[in-house]
C-alpha cells in the first residue's frame, strides 16, 4: 500500500505540482486547500492519471478545522506518513504600512498553519516510527525581501520550526526538511508582476545565476526525493531551489 501524503495548499501553484508528482510516485494523496473546487480538480487529475486522491477543504489557520481535516484523511486513506506544507499567503507592503490585522493574518496562515498541520500529522508518524515532513519556506525567509517584512518573518519562522522538529523527532524515524524557493513561475508570481510588485522576468533573471525562473516541477522533484523511503538520513536541512541565487 502506498504511503499517505498530505499536501496543504495543494489546489494551485507549487502545491498542485507537488501533489501531482507525489501521486505519480504512487503516494495516496490528500489535497488540502482553502478552495474546495481547486482541491477537487487536482484530486480528480491525480485519479485520472491512475493515482488515488481525495480533496479536503480547510483553513490551515483554524485549529479545529485542521484536526477535522486530518481525521477525514485517516478515515478515507489511512494514517498520514508524508506532509508537505505549501499553504501560504504572500504580498507586498512597507513595514510602516502593515496593519496588526495583516501581520497576524500572515502569522496565522504561514507559520501557525504550518505548526498546526505538522502537529496533526505527527500523531500518525510517531505511532508508525516513520514520517517525512517537508515545509515550503522561501528565500525571503533566508535573506529577507524588500517590502515583505510580514512574509519574510513568517517564512524565517518556518525554517526555524522545521529545524526544531527535525531535532525533536529524528529518533522517531521522522525527518523534517524545508525547501525555500526563490523565483518560481507560479500564478502568485504572475499576479504580483501584473500588480507592479515584481519586475518582469528579464530583470528577475539577472538575479539568478542559472538565468531563468524555476518551475513548480523543480520544487516538486525535491519534495519527491525528500519523501522517499531512502531519504531517511536527511533531516533538518534547508534545500534551496533557486538556480544559484542563494548559496
Amino acid at each position: 500500500m502506498g504511503r499517505v501524503a498530505v499536501v496543504t495548499g495543494g489546489g494551485s501553484g507549487l502545491g498542485r505540482s507537488i501533489a501531482a508528482r507525489l501521486g505519480a510516485d504512487g503516494k495516496h494523496l490528500a489535497v488540502l486547500d482553502l478552495n474546495a473546487e481547486a482541491a477537487g480538480k487536482v484530486a480528480a487529475e491525480i485519479e485520472a492519471n491512475g493515482g488515488r486522491a481525495i480533496a479536503v477543504a480547510v483553513d490551515v489557520s483554524d485549529e479545529d478545522a485542521v484536526a477535522q481535516a486530518f481525521e477525514s484523511v485517516r478515515a478515507e486513506l489511512g494514517p498520514v506518513g508524508i506532509l508537505v506544507t505549501s499553504a501560504a499567503i504572500s504580498g507586498f507592503s512597507r513595514l510602516d504600512k502593515i496593519t496588526l490585522d495583516e501581520w497576524n493574518r500572515y502569522l496565522a496562515v504561514n507559520l501557525t498553519g504550518t505548526f498546526l498541520t505538522i502537529r496533526a500529522a505527527l500523531t500518525d508518524m510517531v505511532a508508525a516510527q516513520w514520517g517525512r515532513i517537508i515545509t515550503i519556506s522561501s528565500a525571503a525567509g533566508q535573506k529577507g525581501a524588500q517590502g515583505q517584512a510580514h512574509y519574510s518573518a513568517t517564512k524565517g519562522g518556518v525554517i526555524a520550526l522545521t529545524k526544531t522538529v527535525a531535532l525533536d523527532y529524528a529518533s522517531k524515524g521522522i525527518t523534517a526538511n524545508t525547501v525555500p524557493p526563490f523565483a518560481i513561475e507560479t500564478p502568485m508570481l504572475r499576479e504580483q508582476q501584473a500588480a507592479g510588485k515584481l519586475p518582469p522576468d528579464k530583470y528577475l533573471n539577472q538575479a539568478i545565476p542559472a538565468g531563468a525562473l524555476g518551475s513548480p516541477e523543480d520544487v516538486a522533484a525535491v519534495c519527491s526525493f525528500l519523501a522517499a523511503e531512502d531519504a531517511g538520513y536527511i533531516t533538518g536541512q534547508v534545500i534551496g531551489v533557486n538556480g544559484g541565487a542563494i548559496t
